[in-house]
């Protein structure tokens, strides 16, 4: 134990299963929750959720707060304090204390996801860290596979107790988060990192990659699970079981996606990733078979995984000193989209459904063009195919 935890890997395990333990939880039962202990309208969660989006929006105030402690220890401060906001969740069913807790959650959910990418790519070698992220993305997985299973047998053989589930999957997270405070090294930083912020024209198309990736996610996270339950009828149990396949799929085949990208590039990754998802939204606008949907949305988390590719690349283009910063200011990036489609299109679904995936299909075409800037060999001084900039 005490060479595992001497490690770097090791604490980036420790966190990656932690955020699974407590956002997997919250997120799986909140739904039914807030719909069943405080009588939630199609108001009040929108609100929520809107609320559940600003943390993620301000993640680049990561900054500011880097001034003032160390990345490994902000890092395992979000972890308790997502934990402290799955663990208070159900105390009182209003909807004021919700949104509080739901705030509180995304703070430390986001921060920790910012920590986390920023950790990553300055702790692993470049020749590496497509196989390990791929590592990370299956042990996410597979927690999310084991917390879900949990729960789910629980709610067989027990009466439903909100209290008892978000106050046991917080605790647990609370108290890992303690473990690694108390028993994981402290390690050294070998780049100061800088602590202002700055958006760099060397990083354009990281910056536009990553935006392009959040508006697509988030067509996909808010319509295609609503396709599910609109058009084909898919229950609370169908769901749960779709995810819990995704899990395994994901727990399967993200370390093989990583160790292809290490070996492809991270060009033909990407360009590979986009033109699935090109084929996969057409599709979604037409599909009428509940079984092909199915197929549509366990593909696309596959997909989804190739995006390893975005971070590698900046890993390989970026001044090491600017990591933990830029990796904050992406996360505001990845959110703008987050804010402003949901709703937009939201008013388009109700017209014509088919027109919100063929958006998305738009953007994964963007994407695909944009990724044919990418070197074959990417560095600090190549960025792009095209363009070579220092500054």
């Amino acid at each position: 134990m005490e060479n595992f935890l001497k490690d770097r890997k090791s604490l980036l395990f420790l966190l990656a299963v932690g955020n699974s333990i407590a956002f997997a939880t919250w997120q799986v039962l909140l739904n039914n929750f807030v719909v069943e202990r405080a009588a939630f309208t199609g108001e009040e969660i929108g609100l929520l959720q809107s609320l559940r989006e600003v943390p993620g929006f301000l993640a680049f105030t990561a900054i500011g707060i880097l001034i003032f402690i160390r990345q490994q220890s902000f890092a395992i401060l979000s972890l308790i304090t997502l934990g402290i906001g799955t663990a208070i969740t159900a105390f009182f069913p209003t909807a004021l204390w919700l949104y509080f807790t739901t705030v509180v959650m995304s703070f430390g959910f986001h921060y920790l996801e910012a920590m986390h990418n920023a950790l990553s790519l300055q702790w692993l070698e470049k020749d590496e860290a497509p196989k390990v992220l791929g590592q990370l993305l299956s042990v996410r997985a597979i927690s999310n596979l084991l917390v879900l299973g949990s729960i789910y047998l629980y709610l067989i053989f027990f009466p439903t107790n909100y209290m008892f589930i978000y106050l046991s999957a917080g605790g647990l997270t609370v108290l890992l988060g303690i473990f690694c405070w108390r028993a994981v090294p402290k390690f050294e930083v070998s780049v100061a990192q800088r602590t202002e912020l700055f958006l760099r024209k060397k990083y354009w198309l990281y910056y536009l990659l990553t935006f392009l990736a959040g508006a697509r996610r988030q067509i996909f996270v808010v319509f295609a699970g609503f396709l599910m339950v609109e058009k084909f009828g898919f229950d609370v149990e169908n769901v749960v079981m779709l995810t819990l396949v995704n899990a395994v799929l994901t727990f399967w085949l993200a370390p093989k996606i990583g160790s292809l990208i290490g070996y492809i590039g991270e060009r033909r990754a990407l360009t590979l990733e986009y033109l699935g998802l090109i084929l996969i939204f057409i599709s979604y606008a037409f599909v009428n078979s509940a079984a092909v949907a199915v197929a549509l949305y366990l593909l696309d988390h596959i997909f989804f995984a190739m995006a390893i590719a975005i971070k590698t690349y900046f890993q390989k283009i970026a001044d090491p000193a600017d990591i933990a910063a830029t990796s904050s200011i992406s996360f505001t990036i990845n959110h703008i989209a987050a804010v402003v489609l949901p709703a937009a299109l939201g008013l388009i679904w109700v017209i014509n459904h088919s027109v919100v995936f063929f958006v998305g299909a738009g953007i994964a075409a963007f994407s695909l063009g944009l990724a044919q800037l990418i070197p074959d060999n990417p560095k600090e001084n190549l960025v792009t195919r095209r363009i070579n900039l220092t500054t």
